[in-house]
């Protein structure tokens, strides 16, 4: 394993990221990666529904990004690990790539190409979670770390507000099967860069130390990694309910497509917001010091709902929702100080299926609610749950701050 940079100034900002060359490369690639993912969804939406006519198999296309996480984050949880992590994310872009591009092929049946969504995302928590894990080793686990993850939040952020708009502009010039041929490049690209851009380092642990299941319940028998994985998990489950009933609730307002795509829009501007102001202007002791009553802080808004507030009330809420998201920039912090380096890769990778199989999972939820009781109230509800929960996540947070030496910076002793 390299030796991790040196320690980093004291300043805060995001210039000292960039000034890694590695991470320049792991950032451009990833750049690539989030644009193929996410115009590869779009047009294969289009895609689906000009082959079959059928708004439900080109919904469920979206729904299908979320249903293989919490299996290819399990079984494959270990690959983050037991491989050279370079190996990893260019294996995981190639096949991405392949994917894609039996997908262009003309003829392929529906079955095929929804089999291949799957595949895609049966990937995805292996490359994010070896990504993240790499990152620590180009960064090393200081605050340097915290910045580049936060940087990579960001990037995944605007990605949904531009990906989605590039990606309706390229299917007004080139069919669907062109564009996804696009987005073969952009997985080659990032490809390359990984390959080339970064250093080869050995694998973590080695083949025959620690068979995956073991080595998955040592993760989950350590209680602060619990609660640390459930404080990334649990608002991330609760903070997407006003996404998914975006349209109803655009639809009561009377406002139309202009009012859902400003509602679509308000979280992650209030996400990018919270995170740039937290990683350019707090220093890595302020930002441990608020991440546990931005916390419980960070879905109060939501209670605002049962207000029945106008489309700018409605906007306003979800950007002060969102920038509170800020917290898990402290949060990102004690989670790699808990972690051990061998079980690093993993880890990351349990974290990032977790996240996305929640939010599948929390936006069933939202429609079975509103079903019931109204578009307001679910959201409203959703905030009630939720600062509850992540009340007593903060206070099991305390409980197990002995743990890290550095989370005295959680109650500042």
């Amino acid at each position: 394993m390299s030796a991790p940079p040196k320690a980093a100034p004291a300043s805060t900002g995001y210039g000292r990221v960039f000034a890694v060359p590695e991470f320049r490369a792991v950032f451009a690639a990833h750049v690539l990666s989030m644009l193929g993912v996410i115009v590869s969804e779009i047009a294969l939406s289009v895609l689906v529904y000009d082959l079959t006519r059928s708004p439900l198999l080109s919904a469920l296309t979206f729904a299908l990004g979320f249903l293989p996480y919490a299996v290819g984050g399990t079984l494959l949880a270990p690959v983050a690990d037991r491989f050279p992590a370079r190996r990893v994310l260019v294996t995981c872009d190639l096949v991405c790539a392949g994917c894609v591009a039996v997908m262009t092929v003309p003829g392929t049946g529906i079955g095929l190409l929804l089999a291949l969504r799957c595949a895609l995302a049966f990937v995805s928590p292996v490359f994010a979670g070896t990504r993240m894990a790499t990152l620590a080793d180009v960064l090393g686990d200081g605050d340097l770390f915290v910045l580049g993850r936060s940087l990579l939040r960001i990037v995944a952020q605007s990605a949904l507000l531009v990906g989605y708009g590039l990606g309706g502009l390229l299917l007004t010039a080139v069919s669907p099967r062109h564009a996804l041929l696009i987005t073969v490049g952009t997985f080659l690209a990032s490809a390359t860069l990984l390959r080339y851009g970064t250093r080869c380092r050995p694998a973590r642990t080695r083949p025959g130390a620690d068979t995956p299941p073991p080595g998955l319940r040592v993760l989950f028998a350590d209680r602060r990694i619990r609660v640390l994985l459930l404080m990334f998990w649990i608002p991330a489950a609760f903070s997407v309910v006003p996404e998914a009933l975006a349209a109803p609730y655009a639809d009561e307002l009377g406002r139309g497509s202009t009012g859902l795509g400003l509602l679509m829009c308000a979280l992650p501007v209030g996400t990018v917001a919270g995170e740039l102001f937290a990683g350019a202007r707090l220093g890595p002791v302020a930002r441990e010091r608020v991440a546990l009553p931005l916390l419980c802080l960070t879905l109060l808004p939501y209670l605002g709902f049962a207000l029945r507030p106008g489309l700018a009330l409605s906007l306003l809420l979800l950007l002060v929702s969102g920038a509170g998201s800020a917290y898990t920039l402290g949060l990102d912090q004690w989670f790699v100080r808990a972690v051990p380096m061998e079980l690093r890769g993993r880890a990351m990778t349990v974290l990032s299926a977790g996240l996305m199989t929640v939010q599948g999972v929390g936006m069933a939820l939202a429609g079975v609610a509103a079903q019931e009781t109204g578009v307001r109230t679910a959201v409203a509800g959703a905030g009630v749950a939720g600062v509850l929960c992540c009340c007593g996540l903060a206070m099991a947070a305390r409980a197990t701050e002995s743990r890290d030496g550095a989370a005295r910076n959680m109650t500042d002793r």
